[in-house]
């Protein structure tokens, strides 16, 4: 912390905190207020919109816990991610989704810079811009990301410019992706999702919770009308009402990497970023069917999610079929990203 830094509290501002025990940078302008959890996998844990008090990031019933305090049920490698987890949008790198071993290193659920801490260093601090940086290192891969989240004056959009590096001397497999999560208070029935043409429906294997699945099997399907499990079609950029089955599938094919979730009045969330390194968009819907562990049905909530590899089996599944990200020797890649508050006609 910067004890004698000089503060600010008109145009673009920064503020480092702590919450709930966890130490974070909050940048903040006249229509955003995004706080980031430093001490916590770099996680975003609040995008709100101020001109309606409007609050983008899903918080889970649970909240934010230090992840100190949360010791003491049964360990393994997927409670490892949900004891933590406070809903929030999370840097996923290199193993994305369920458990998995990568050429001797065992990665847990989503592991395993979500649950690192980050350094972090404030490069922007003026009126009209402020800007953080913040780096961490794998401790089972030998991968760095430092990524900087940037806000300006007067705009309601969250910048983020990232690097990944392969800090060894051979080369390896990755799946890298943003796990951004909308809820309450934004989240409901009849929002839709909106993408750019040429989007195909891939989905998951099997049902991933109780009482089945909404999507068929097999495709790949043209999006967004899919075959349902029973027969008939799904609306899939329909967001649906709370108790229809879990579901995840997986749109490839993607000709620009950008999507919105709106309300039916235009009102919502615009998302773009760099389709080169991120190909793919995880679509991971749970609307309080999962009646047990660990959503014990009060969660209304659905992941729209750049990702490069699926499925959502970890990173030797992606690297089997062909879509893991991989880096050569002391490689570099870059990334960018860009959330945006939206209003229609804008």
């Amino acid at each position: 912390m910067r004890r004698h830094r000089p503060s600010r509290n008109w145009g673009a501002r920064i503020h480092e905190i702590t919450w709930a025990g966890v130490e974070a940078v909050v940048l903040e302008n006249e229509l955003l207020r995004v706080t980031v959890l430093v001490g916590k996998g770099g996680d975003v844990a609040e995008f709100c919109y101020k001109p309606r008090d409007m609050d983008f990031v899903w918080l889970s019933p649970d909240g934010l816990r230090d992840p100190r305090d949360v010791a003491g049920g049964a360990g393994d490698d997927v409670a490892l991610f949900l004891d933590g987890y406070e809903g929030g949008w999370q840097e996923v790198l290199p193993n994305g989704g369920g458990p998995s071993t990568y050429r001797g290193a065992a990665f847990a659920q989503h592991g395993e810079v979500a649950g690192l801490p980050w350094d972090s260093e404030i490069v922007a601090d003026e009126a009209r811009e402020v800007a953080v940086r913040l780096t961490v290192r794998g401790r089972r891969m030998p991968l760095r990301v430092a990524k900087t989240l940037r806000l300006r004056a007067g705009e309601a959009e969250l910048v983020i410019e990232e690097e990944l590096v392969n800090e060894s001397g051979v080369a390896l497999e990755a799946m890298w992706g943003h796990h951004i999560v909308f809820g309450a208070p934004f989240l409901r029935p009849g929002h839709r999702i909106r993408l750019g043409a040429g989007a195909r429906v891939v989905p998951h294997e099997t049902a991933i919770g109780p009482g089945g699945r909404r999507v068929r099997g097999g495709g790949p399907h043209a999006w967004p009308r899919v075959p349902a499990d029973g027969g008939g079609v799904v609306d899939l950029d329909v967001v649906p009402g709370a108790g229809v089955p879990s579901e995840i599938v997986y749109l490839t094919g993607l000709e620009e990497g950008r999507y919105e979730v709106v309300d039916p009045a235009g009102f919502g969330m615009r998302v773009r970023w760099d389709v080169d390194v991120l190909p793919h968009l995880w679509l991971w819907q749970e609307f309080g069917a999962t009646t047990g562990h660990p959503w014990w049905g009060r969660a209304y909530v659905m992941g729209l999610e750049p990702f490069a590899g699926y499925p959502t089996d970890g990173l030797a599944a992606a690297v089997a079929n062909g879509t893991a990200l991989t880096l050569e020797p002391h490689a570099r890649r870059s990334l960018w990203l860009r959330a945006a508050v939206i209003e229609e006609g804008t």
